[in-house]
């Protein structure tokens, strides 16, 4: 197993950074087993990175990280029931080429493609459409490493409180090496990519939302001009999209980042490259694997701040949204991505009972955003909005505990599993228990 030293560790967006005192690559699940017993023996905290696209300080810790890379790839397929299993450490994009193999898809994926299964699952990642929930929703089993170095297999069957309670727990349950995950026959979708002007999508974004498996948009700061993305499955047979990934590559990145650095340079330009950007996004048909679609690659760097607020305020949301951009003009530049999520039931999900509209709010890395990110939050909040796990937030525990209904009882469960906060560190003890200790 490989070990490091005085290793030095930072998030893609240059958030966060740590310098923990060993950080570990296991390669078996006997080396995660080993790990677990050495640090709940020697007192020490753990924490688990997967691609490190957290906004926030998850990761973060002076004491030992531990890293799935060496943990990956699909262990068991299940055809009649249509699952896989995989291992923890498992990136999105090497687990959609697995899949592809097997004659498989997810149903849903994000817009980033390079997190771990266990990291997107542990934080909430979500796709886009109102007919899907987010990543966490598609798994059937977990199985952990808890504190003491013990094995915990959990699914709807053998502890559905438990079950619930730890798809989305920030790692706090322990390292999850092993996904059992519901997945169904590759399918390939048509995409659009289209201009509309703002109105016009408003007065029509139930119809949008209902008539699309796949729905997002792109509203640009002071543009009328909006970007629409749509995809549906189609009988068509896939086509090579390597041009629209070269055209990707160099309107959405390439010339982007230059643009934003510009903005950098000259904040007061930001206003005038967001009218021009909106201009010229790439309009597209194509017919591809949904794998293939699904993901954008994002080379620029930026920083992020997303919550889910119930589907019926969207429209009063992002119009609300538009009008304090204008009013406070803002230097901000980088598009507002706007997607749906489905319900479910699982516990400190920001779609937990409730049909939802993702919002997120962008900044390119350098650029000022407290302000404009405070004053997005407080709309957001109006509404009733629960924050993106992995993104960017100002809320504490007494905010959260009204937010989320199984609040306190998650907290007395994830307790049980690690009564020692060997899976805690300091951000996270302070977002979960900086007001009165829950009794269990």
């Amino acid at each position: 197993m490989k070990q490091l030293q005085n290793y030095k560790w930072r998030n893609w967006s240059s958030t966060s950074n740590c310098s923990p005192e060993r950080m570990y690559y296991p390669s078996s699940i006997h080396d995660v087993v080993a790990i677990v017993e050495a640090a709940t023996k020697n007192h020490k905290k753990i924490r688990v990175v997967g691609a490190g696209h957290s906004f926030t300080n998850l990761v973060m810790t002076e004491e030992w990280l531990v890293s799935l890379d060496n943990l990956t790839g699909v262990k068991e397929v299940d055809d009649n029931n249509h699952t896989v299993t995989v291992y923890g450490g498992t990136r999105l994009y090497d687990l959609s080429k697995a899949l592809e193999k097997l004659g498989y898809a997810q149903e849903n994926l994000g817009d980033i493609n390079l997190q771990s299964i266990a990291g997107a699952i542990s934080t909430g990642t979500h796709g886009t459409g109102i007919q899907f929930g987010s990543i966490p929703t598609q798994v059937k089993e977990l199985t952990f490493v808890t504190a003491g170095g013990n094995l915990l297999t959990l699914n709807e069957e053998n502890n559905v409180e438990l079950f619930k309670a730890s798809l989305v727990s920030l790692g706090m349950f322990g390292i999850i090496i092993e996904v059992k995950l519901q997945v169904v026959p590759s399918p390939v979708y048509r995409y659009i990519s289209d201009h509309v002007y703002y109105p016009n999508l408003l007065n029509n974004l139930d119809k949008y939302i209902l008539d699309n498996q796949h729905f997002e948009f792109f509203m640009f700061p002071y543009a009328e001009q909006v970007q629409t993305k749509t995809m549906n499955p189609t009988n068509t047979s896939p086509k090579s999209i390597k041009l629209h990934q070269w055209n990707n590559l160099i309107l959405e990145n390439y010339m982007f980042q230059a643009v934003s650095h510009l903005c950098l340079l000259t904040p007061s330009l930001s206003r005038s490259i967001s009218r021009l950007s909106a201009k010229l996004v790439n309009k597209a048909t194509i017919n591809a694997k949904s794998y293939q679609l699904f993901a954008t690659p994002r080379k620029v760097r930026f920083i992020e701040m997303e919550y889910g607020i119930p589907l019926e305020h969207f429209k009063e949301a992002i119009q609300e949204i538009r009008e304090t951009i204008v009013q406070n003009q803002y230097t901000v530049h980088f598009p507002i991505e706007c997607r749906t999520v489905k319900h479910d039931d699982i516990w400190l999900s920001p779609s937990y009972k409730r049909d939802s509209a993702y919002i997120a709010f962008h900044v390119y890395k350098g650029m000022e955003y407290r302000t404009y990110f405070r004053d997005m939050e407080t709309i957001m909040k109006k509404y009733n909005g629960r924050p993106h796990w992995g993104k960017m937030h100002q809320q504490k525990t007494k905010d959260f505990r009204k937010m989320y209904p199984k609040w306190d009882r998650f907290i007395q469960l994830r307790e049980l599993v690690d009564p020692e906060k060997i899976f805690i560190n300091r951000y996270l003890d302070e977002l979960f228990y900086n007001d009165e200790r829950v009794k269990v």
